[in-house]
């Protein structure tokens, strides 16, 4: 079918990836790299990121089991530490990007796992990612955040959701993470999947999905 809707991801897509702040912080305290993600990868339906990021328990309690988890692992770290390495730099080509889709007539969603934002600490970060989603989420027709919801990809069900709020049927997307575990299952219900590397090969598979030119000179 032909395709309706173009469903992003925030974090990693529209901003620089975290997992940049995340190897930077081990490198500074020499831990070892992807440690952090190791921790985020151990049971990853029901660890302390899953429970924040369903909104299951609070700021508080995160800090002390992600800090019994990585201690598991043998490199104790604070959540509280983490959080605020989450924020990125803002992308302007694809948030250019984006406004090109909806200005074509795309039908366009946000499904971002996050966490409730009073929760986080760090001002300066997270006054910094709150500025970008200022300048983006307006620009969406429908948001699902997994805080709110009570539910956070890679579950199917959380893009079923998406697709009910734009009145689509999931052939008739187009979506983009930067996580292949979160791609993976929106191709699984039909969903044209870009996994969300760099941002010219973003934009060339976008391009080639949906018909649009995104040349740089059009979208810097």
């Amino acid at each position: 079918m032909a395709v309706e809707a173009v469903i992003w991801d925030f974090g990693g897509v529209f901003t620089t990836s975290p997992f940049e702040a995340f190897n930077r912080y081990e490198a500074e305290a020499g831990l070892p790299k992807d440690l952090i993600r190791r921790v985020n990868a151990t049971n990853p339906d029901h660890n302390a990121w899953a429970l924040f990021e369903r909104n299951e328990i609070d700021a508080a309690r995160f800090d002390a089991l992600f800090l019994e988890e990585s201690t598991a692992l043998g490199h104790p770290v604070r959540g509280a530490d983490v959080l605020p390495l989450l924020s990125g730099r803002l992308r302007p080509r694809m948030v250019a990007a984006l406004k090109a889709c909806k200005a074509a007539g795309y039908k366009v969603g946000c499904i971002t796992n996050n966490v409730v934002s009073e929760h986080s600490p760090g001002q300066d970060e997270g006054q910094k990612m709150a500025g970008a989603m200022a300048q983006v989420m307006p620009l969406f027709d429908a948001i699902i955040e997994s805080s709110k919801a009570g539910v956070r990809k890679p579950d199917p069900r959380i893009y079923l959701m998406m697709c009910d709020l734009l009145a689509v049927q999931p052939d008739q997307c187009v979506y983009l993470d930067d996580l292949g575990i979160n791609c993976k299952p929106a191709a699984g219900l039909g969903m044209k999947a870009i996994k969300v590397v760099d941002v010219d090969q973003t934009l060339a598979e976008l391009s080639a999905a949906t018909g649009l030119d995104f040349a740089p000179e059009e979208v810097a």
